[in-house]
């Protein structure tokens, strides 16, 4: 990995460029929002449903459920982010999302859980809508207030967080969890609709060919990997099945590490990537994986009353909506503050203060809130303070260490280890939790070992974080904003 290269801190954007708040602006923000709420009912929404989809599919691998879109998502970023550089952003953003509204309906009418995973991989392009939101802006907008509208427009979209689990809590009692993807795929076909309308066409572009062959080995091989931390806990750790997609995973990344990420136009270029940018990474497939394995395990706390006596559970009056609802304002507020305070201090900082807060959530959680639910709202809150801090800073750190015309790939690095991070822990808990299961009253149910456990796994992933947070804090002390990009990846 090479190093950053100096930087400047003032330096004078492009003239044609947006330096500040406008009719035009605010108009471009809100479409970009918009695509946004769709990406959060393609990996959020499902997660209030959890249960009534178990039942539905006859199956306890909810975090094939959850996180297959996801899954996806990290096989489908890398060969999106480098046809937006090549073909253009706004036409790839169009495309991903009228795939993700595909995926919504193959979910909507699926019979049995074969046929709603293929659907969920569908919606995993939602994944790359996210990333390219933020790389259009980088193209419209000037590197300062470009860190701002990156927070606003990454986290806005928790406006709608708000009332939605208090809206979703009841119709999916009338109309049952379908109703999360009828949601869902409208979305999907009205922003479709306003991006390629309204949004205009970003002029940077990389020319040169898109790696089909590299992106689908880099991303089979991370899904090969990935599923093998899934099935190990229901055919064993050395069966034959989860052996064979390890290895096969594992082939498939070192002939891509090894031959096709050395080839003159690679999917992503390994060898550029910087100290800082790589640190930053780290840091943001642990932070971003703890906060996600908690999200899926709050759905579950809530379906369980502490009155059960097993010594968890948060089920109370509107308890989805309390857990859900009211900590988007936390997504929302943690985004906008690290955008805002990056333009005076880096986003190395807003990144380390997401790192903070989301390991005192999780004492939190472990000590109190795994069996109180305020205590378990003021954790949440805490934990969409973190999600919003760290994925604004993230993608703000790599933009600032990248030229414009890569920012469509160098975006979809941070989405790929969001992806990885999400899918392995959510993985990970599940295996905790299935591992540890009791029976009570004849019925099989999560032992509160399991959940302390569980908790405190994620509370692990956002200490070692923090190491990686310490070093680059002091890589980039010094690198506030810059006008150019600090490193050519």
């Amino acid at each position: 990995m090479q190093d950053m290269s100096s930087s400047t801190t003032a330096d004078k954007p492009a003239t044609d460029l947006h330096t500040g708040w406008s009719g035009r602006v605010v108009g471009y923000v809100a479409i970009l929002i918009l695509v946004n709420v769709m990406v959060d009912t393609v990996l959020a929404a499902p997660t209030f449903v959890l249960p009534q989809l178990s039942a539905a599919f006859d199956t306890t691998q909810f975090a094939w459920i959850d996180s297959s879109a996801m899954l996806a998502g990290a096989m489908w970023a890398p060969l999106l982010g480098k046809s937006a550089d090549i073909y253009g952003k706004r036409k790839v953003l169009v495309i991903t999302l009228l795939v993700a509204g595909l995926g919504g309906v193959v979910c909507l009418l699926a019979p049995h859980i074969g046929i709603f995973v293929l659907g969920r991989a569908l919606q995993g392009a939602a994944v790359a809508a996210l990333f390219l939101t933020v790389a259009i802006i980088r193209d419209i907008c000037a590197p300062k207030f470009a860190m701002i509208v990156t927070g606003v427009v990454t986290s806005g979209s928790a406006v709608f967080g708000i009332p939605s689990p208090f809206i979703l809590e009841v119709a999916t009692e009338v109309f049952g969890w379908q109703f999360v993807f009828v949601v869902s795929a409208t979305f999907a076909a009205v922003a479709a609709l306003c991006v390629r309308l309204l949004i205009p066409n970003p002029r940077n572009r990389t020319p040169g060919k898109v790696d089909v062959a590299g992106a689908l080995l880099l991303g089979g091989g991370l899904a090969g990997v990935l599923v093998y931390i899934s099935l190990g806990q229901e055919f064993g750790w050395l069966g034959i099945v989860p052996l064979a997609s390890l290895i096969g995973g594992a082939v498939a990344l070192l002939v891509w590490f090894f031959v096709l990420s050395r080839i003159p136009e690679p999917v992503i270029d390994i060898r550029g990537i910087s100290v800082a940018l790589g640190l930053g990474l780290l840091v943001v497939v642990l932070g971003t994986g703890a906060y996600r394995s908690m999200l899926q395990l709050f759905s579950l706390l809530i379906d369980v009353s502490p009155d059960d006596g097993l010594g968890y559970g948060i089920a109370g009056p509107a308890a989805l909506g309390l857990m859900f609802g009211i900590p988007s304002i936390g997504i929302m507020l943690g985004g906008i503050l690290a955008g805002a305070i990056a333009t005076r201090v880096g986003p190395a900082w807003p990144l380390a203060a997401g790192v903070v807060c989301g390991t005192a959530a999780s004492f939190g959680m472990f000590f109190v809130g795994a069996s109180s639910l305020p205590i378990a709202v003021v954790c949440s809150f805490m934990l969409s303070l973190t999600a919003g801090s760290l994925v604004t800073s993230g993608f703000n750190l790599a933009s600032i260490l990248a030229p414009p015309e890569r920012q469509g790939t160098v975006s979809s690095m941070v989405m790929v280890m969001v992806a990885v991070g999400s899918v392995t822990m959510s993985f990970i808990g599940s295996a905790i939790l299935g591992a540890t299961n009791i029976v009570v009253g004849g019925e099989t149910v999560n032992s509160s070992l399991g959940v302390h456990t569980y908790i405190a796994v994620a509370a692990c992933a956002f200490i070692l974080a923090a190491i990686p947070t310490v070093f680059l804090v002091r890589k980039m002390r010094g690198h506030v904003v810059s006008g150019v990009p600090m490193s050519h990846i």
